[in-house]
């Protein structure tokens, strides 16, 4: 049974709003806020490091300076000695950059990179990038 006339233009306007609905939309950041952006697609690169967070941090914070532009830096949570994430936010080649640095235990710290195109979709090579670039600057601490 084919649809005709009304019905078709209904059926059809109903799955386009589908489809926008699917593609655009807010997604959350390693900041703890929210950002546009394409949901449901993987934008972040997690490394773990047998570093205390405060060099990892400074790492992160020296790449992204040397990359880009460092926009903000906060902290959630508390400070690295009650548990918690520092947070970095920049610019790198017109890409939103989010880097958080937590201390997992004494000896382990971890650092996520994400980064979003300025139309909302995600840079998994820059994220790599930025995360292998802190690894090679811890190397040479």
């Amino acid at each position: 049974m084919w649809l005709h006339g009304p019905q078709m233009k209904a059926t059809i306007s109903a799955v386009l709003i589908g489809l926008a609905l699917l593609s655009a939309g807010c997604v959350g950041t390693v900041s703890g806020k929210k950002t546009a952006g394409v949901p449901l697609v993987r934008d972040r690169i997690e490394g773990r490091y047998e570093r205390p967070a405060t060099q990892v941090y400074e790492a992160a914070k020296d790449v992204l300076r040397l990359n880009g532009v460092l926009v903000s830096e906060s902290t959630l949570h508390g400070g690295f000695s009650e548990g918690g994430v520092r947070v970095l936010e920049g610019r790198v080649n017109e890409r939103r950059v989010w880097i958080s640095v937590e201390q997992i235990d004494p000896r382990v710290s971890s650092v996520v990179v994400q980064a979003r195109t300025r139309g909302g979709g995600a840079d998994l090579y820059l994220c790599h990038e930025l995360e292998k670039q802190i690894a090679l600057r811890l190397v040479g601490r």
